[in-house]
C-alpha cells in the first residue's frame, strides 16, 4: 500500500544522499573561507581598529597612541568594546549570509 518513503514525492534515496553530501562539502568549504575572511571595524573616528575573522576569531586590535589618556581609561575601554562588538556583529552577518546561500541553494531544489 505505502509507496517508498511516502511524502518524499518520488525523490529516491540516492539523489537525497548525493544532495546531502554536496551540501556538506559546500558547508566545509564555506567554513574554511569564513575562517580566512577578515573583517575590520573602527571606532572613535579610527582611534581603535579591530580585525576579526568571519568565524569570530579576534586577530588584531590597533590603538592610536593619541587616544591613550591615563586619566580617561574608560573612554578607551568604550572605544574598544564598540569596535569589537561591531566587528562581531558584522562577522555574524557575513557568516549567516554565506550559510543561508548554501542552505537556500541546496535545499531549494530538493522538494
Amino acid at each position: 500500500m505505502a509507496k517508498g518513503f511516502g511524502g518524499m514525492g518520488g525523490m529516491n534515496m540516492n539523489a537525497l544522499m548525493k544532495q546531502a553530501q554536496k551540501m556538506q562539502k559546500q558547508m566545509e568549504e564555506t567554513q574554511a573561507a569564513l575562517a580566512e575572511q577578515v573583517i575590520e571595524t573602527t571606532s572613535g573616528g579610527g582611534a581603535v581598529k579591530v580585525s576579526v575573522t568571519a568565524k569570530k576569531e579576534l586577530k588584531a586590535i590597533t590603538i592610536n597612541p593619541d587616544v591613550v589618556d591615563p586619566d580617561d581609561v574608560e573612554m578607551l575601554e568604550d572605544l574598544i568594546l564598540t569596535a569589537v562588538n561591531e566587528a562581531l556583529r558584522q562577522a555574524d552577518e557575513v557568516a549567516n549570509n554565506a550559510m543561508s546561500k548554501i542552505a537556500g541553494g541546496s535545499l531549494g531544489g530538493m522538494f
